[in-house]
């Protein structure tokens, strides 16, 4: 376990109070970074604080300001902004409880791990993790972290609990914005029923191993070859990741059923497989091919006249 947790408090219901500790249930992946060098010497770019007319000026001299008209700022210091007292800085009140399929994905954040303070918190955790297993129940409540308020979502895990930091509504576009141009014609039955048997067939557990990053795989081998190129210039075949156009239009029915046919086929492959054939193209005869007319035969030479005595 860390040794310091994201966050320490307690959760509340009702009169009963909890001391946990959450810490962070996710990590940055094997990212790929760059610095910015400037070429000619090689070396690192650095970036300065600077004010206009001023020039660079000193990290202690610098505040917080908000603007409140232009060129006007409220300066507050930041022991100020940690003063401001919230209830929910030090405790988590579960003032709801929901079905987890009532929230929408789009409205979770980031996940953290909840685990209990102490022994004496942990009879008290239990028995509400237990109790939103049994009620297939998600708690909500609010919940101030790094300088905001959260809504937030705790459900059981394992033999823990996950908190969930959920997006408020006015930071959540509207679907029916980007949806609305999508036709509302029902499908046909045997395309679905087709769809579903290939969902059914391609269904597993989640195994969040088998996959991994593929670009920051193709950067490191980009960066590979560069080292051992020396400098020289490396250009992979442009690809704007445009899907390749056809000019026929692939039977939905045919793809579905070769999808089916095959195990482990792509779409893109399925419908290849689905595409009619082209026809092959006309074969050009070549010139070289075309057989000459016979030339036309040379008349016979005359006899040579003989000559007079």
């Amino acid at each position: 376990m860390p040794a310091r947790a994201y966050w320490q408090g307690q959760i509340r219901l009702a009169l009963v109070s909890i001391p946990v500790e959450i810490y962070s249930a996710t990590k940055s992946g094997a990212s790929v970074s760059f610095k910015q060098i400037h070429e000619p010497s090689g070396k690192p770019v650095h970036y300065e604080k600077v004010v206009t007319g001023i020039g660079p000026v000193d990290p202690d001299e610098i505040m917080k300001g908000y603007q409140v008209e232009k060129g006007e700022y409220v300066l507050l210091q930041q022991d100020e902004i940690d003063a401001v007292k919230l209830e929910s800085k030090k405790t988590l009140e579960l003032t709801q409880f929901v079905d987890a399929t009532d929230i929408d994905v789009i409205y979770y954040e980031k996940p953290y791990f909840v685990v209990p303070a102490d022994d004496l918190a942990e009879e008290a955790f239990i028995v509400l993790r237990e109790a939103l297993k049994r009620t297939k129940k998600v708690g909500l409540g609010q919940l101030a972290l790094r300088g905001r308020e959260y809504v937030v979502s705790l459900k059981p895990c394992g033999r823990g609990m996950v908190l969930e930091t959920l997006r408020y509504a006015d930071e959540v576009n509207k679907a029916s914005g980007f949806f609305r141009d999508i036709g509302e014609t029902k499908p046909d039955e045997e395309l679905l029923d087709l769809a579903e048997a290939l969902i059914a067939k391609k269904t597993g557990a989640f195994a969040p191993q088998e996959f991994h990053d593929r670009y920051v795989d193709a950067l490191k081998d980009l960066i590979e070859r560069k080292r051992k190129a020396k400098g020289g210039k490396i250009i992979e075949d442009k690809d704007d990741g445009a899907p390749a156009k056809s000019s026929n239009v692939v039977d939905l029915m045919a793809a579905l059923k070769k999808s089916m046919e095959k195990p482990g086929a792509t779409a893109a492959e399925a419908a290849n497989d689905a595409a009619p054939a082209k026809k092959p193209a006309a074969k050009r005869v070549a010139k070289a091919a075309v057989a000459e007319e016979p030339a036309a035969k040379k008349a016979p030479a005359k006899p040579a006249a003989r000559k007079r005595a």
